[in-house]
């Protein structure tokens, strides 16, 4: 396979950018080679600046549910910014898309609209704070909420990926208000508000971890964490930036029969574009400015462009009729078909799939949490996925990370991506 276009893109890149990238895992390096640079990407395929071409799984980390430049969403987005890109002002866009969300999550009353999953990670930290007046919180080891500074402690991701210990420039007073929990552990929660009584104001998770690769919660988990939160007046926040919208209309929060305090959003609401979003109950955004005096501010936080993205991605999906049991249908075919051959030769390794996110960890333990992810063959898995590379299939370049299809993902793309996967799998036997 030529790149000789990428590489020579990535080393002008490094004069000019920490890495060469703009986000860590972009960088391949603990798959060692250097990243691809794409130029174009239609439907479940994308194409790189040496012209090859890919199926892709990574469908802009997340958000590409209906595949890449759909032609409805691209057409309202050309429309749009024809009018204008931002007004740095209130518009109808803001309204009709957080009216979509309330109807598609039954958690939410009110929403604030961000253009980050991170900024509204960290808004809805400071918002929790503020409606419980404690400053601790609980993560879980291995779950990604974005890169502010209370969530980079055991965070799975791109930290995991690069071998990187917690984060410099994260303060000691701002570390000691972060608890860490053990994943699927709830005994590792009750300790932790036994020791810190009174001192939490949330709780963060998100309810299917896709920062450690594909990493289910137990439903028991989830029920005991939701009755602990409650009994404690501790705040539940559903960090579901990559579960919003792409395991079923309600996320997360509706597979599992759970409404948290408040969620966080990104990704898919904005169809491609920056965008993020917080919601929750009313009398708890209610204390977010204007309206109350917990502060949080955006200058592109609405603006029409990412919000038309994002309404039309959700208008598609609610005028589908079977939208999610079609994704839950090619999503089966593509781990049945890899695992018929991992057993097929007698392989241990463990494939964690629920509804359109999997992931296939070069481990013989059942991943439950991120230790277990951690027992994972690093070395197996970059070998594994130079090899899909080569045979036109683009993955996640790290084991820690989950896989996406999309509705636009064919029979054909399916069958070429099981192909790869057993060659590749064969290849390492050898």
């Amino acid at each position: 396979m030529n790149t000789s276009r990428s590489s020579e893109l990535f080393a002008e890149a490094q004069k000019h950018l920490p890495g060469g990238v703009n986000s860590p895992v972009r960088a391949f390096k603990s798959v060692g080679r250097e990243p691809l640079y794409i130029k174009s990407a239609k439907g479940a395929k994308i194409c790189d600046v040496d012209d090859n071409e890919f199926v892709d799984y990574i469908g802009s980390w997340g958000p590409m549910i209906l595949g890449h430049a759909d032609e409805r969403v691209i057409e309202a987005i050309r429309e749009t910014a024809l009018s204008g890109t931002s007004f740095g002002a209130s518009n109808e866009k803001e309204i009709e898309l957080a009216v979509l969300i309330k109807k598609f999550v039954p958690s939410i009353e009110i929403v604030r609209m961000v253009n980050s999953g991170t900024e509204a990670t960290m808004s809805a930290m400071r918002l929790a704070r503020g409606f419980t007046g404690r400053d601790k919180i609980v993560k879980f080891e291995g779950c990604y909420h974005g890169h502010g500074d209370s969530f980079l402690i055991k965070a799975g991701s791109g930290v995991a990926t690069l071998g990187l210990p917690d984060s410099p420039g994260v303060t000691t007073s701002t570390a000691k208000d972060t608890l860490n929990a053990r994943y699927n552990d709830i005994e590792s929660v009750y300790r932790l508000i036994e020791q810190n009584k009174g001192e939490i104001a949330a709780v963060f998770i998100e309810p299917v971890g896709g920062n450690m690769g594909c990493v289910p919660s137990d439903e028991e988990f989830m029920r005991r964490l939701r009755e602990v939160c409650t009994s404690e007046n501790i705040l539940l926040i559903f960090d579901e930036v990559m579960t919003g919208f792409r395991l079923a209309k309600g996320g997360a929060q509706e597979l599992y029969g759970i409404a948290p305090d408040l969620t966080t959003f990104g990704k898919i609401i904005g169809g491609g574009l920056p965008v993020g979003a917080y919601g929750g109950r009313a009398e708890i955004m209610r204390m977010i400015a204007p309206s109350g005096a917990v502060y949080q501010a955006g200058t592109l936080s609405g603006n029409p462009l990412a919000m038309t993205a994002g309404y039309e991605t959700l208008k598609i999906i609610d005028e589908t009729p079977d939208f999610y049991e079609t994704l839950e249908e090619k999503s089966r075919y593509l781990t049945d078909g890899i695992l018929d051959a991992v057993n097929e030769l007698n392989l241990n390794y463990t494939l964690n799939r629920i509804g359109s996110m999997f992931t296939l960890f070069f481990t013989d333990q059942q991943v439950v949490d991120f230790e277990t992810a951690k027992t994972s063959d690093t070395k197996k898995f970059a070998a594994y996925f130079n090899r899909m590379l080569e045979n036109g299939i683009y993955l996640p370049p790290s084991q820690f990370e989950a896989c996406f299809v999309s509705i636009a993902h064919s029979r054909n793309d399916l069958d070429k991506t099981i192909k790869a996967s057993r060659e590749a799998i064969v290849n390492l036997l050898g």
